[in-house]
C-alpha cells in the first residue's frame, strides 16, 4: 500500500474514532460528580452533550449513590403503561457515569407504543410475567419474541422498538441505557402530535382530512384543527 493510501487510511480511521467519540457521554474526569442544584444544565461546546456542573467532593453523601424510586409502579397510562426512569435529575449518583435505567409495568394486553432512544441502546430484562418484544432494523427486518421471566433483549440505539403484554398477569421490566440522557421519540406522537403539515400526513398515510384530526386529537390535543 502506498504512503499516500495509507495516511489517507488513518484519516479516515481518525475521523470515524472522532464521530463515535463525540456521539456517546463523554468520559468522566473525577470519580463522581454528584450535581450542584444551585446551577442549572451547561451546554458543551460540541452541543451533543449536557453536563451539570458538580458540588464539592466533600458535600457527597452515600443517599446520593442510593434510589429507592424503583420498589413500586406509578400509574399506568390509556396504553397499559408505567414507567419510572432513574437519571442524574433524581438519582445524582449517576451524573457522568454515562447510564440510566428505568422501570416499566405493563399491565395484561397494554403496550409500550413505537418507540427508540436517539442517545442510547436499551437492555430489557423481564423480571416478571410474559412481554413481546422487539426491534425493527434499518431495512424494515423485524427482530422479535415473547420474552419471559430472566430473560433479557438487546434493543440497538436508534431503532424503533415495541413492547406488548402477551401473558396472564401484570408484567415487570428493567431497562439500562449506556447513556445518561437517552432520550425518547414515541413514534405515533411524533407524527400526529407534533404539528407536521396535514396535507403532507394525507399524503403519506393515504387518510382523509378528518382522519388525521381524529389521530391528531389522541395524541396531541393542542394541535387539532
Amino acid at each position: 500500500m502506498s504512503a499516500e493510501k495509507t495516511l489517507w487510511l488513518l484519516l479516515a480511521i481518525f475521523l470515524l474514532s472522532l464521530a463515535i467519540t463525540f456521539a456517546s457521554d463523554p468520559d468522566p474526569v473525577q470519580d463522581f460528580c454528584i450535581p450542584n442544584p444551585r446551577f442549572g444544565a451547561i451546554k458543551t461546546a460540541h452541543a451533543m452533550h449536557y453536563i451539570l456542573p458538580c458540588k464539592n467532593s466533600s458535600e457527597a453523601t452515600t443517599e446520593d449513590f442510593v434510589f429507592s424510586g424503583l420498589r413500586a409502579s406509578r400509574t399506568f397510562s390509556d396504553t397499559g403503561l408505567a414507567v419510572v426512569s432513574a437519571s442524574p435529575t433524581n438519582f445524582p449518583g449517576l451524573n457522568t457515569l454515562g447510564l440510566s435505567f428505568a422501570r416499566a409495568d405493563i399491565e395484561v394486553g397494554g403496550i409500550n407504543p413505537p418507540h427508540f432512544h436517539p442517545r442510547a441502546t436499551e437492555l430489557v430484562h423481564v423480571v416478571e410475567g410474559k412481554v413481546y418484544s422487539g426491534f425493527v432494523d434499518s431495512s424494515n427486518r423485524v427482530f422479535a419474541r415473547v420474552l419471559e421471566k430472566g430473560e433479557v433483549m438487546v434493543l440497538p440505539k436508534g431503532l424503533v422498538h415495541f413492547m406488548m403484554n402477551v401473558g396472564d398477569e401484570p408484567a415487570t421490566l428493567f431497562g439500562y441505557f449506556n447513556s445518561q440522557n437517552p432520550g425518547i421519540q414515541k413514534i405515533p406522537s411524533a407524527v400526529f402530535g407534533s404539528g407536521i403539515d396535514k396535507e403532507l400526513l394525507q399524503k403519506a398515510f393515504g387518510l382523509s382530512s378528518k382522519q388525521i384530526g381524529t389521530l391528531r386529537k389522541k395524541f396531541d390535543p393542542k394541535t387539532a384543527r
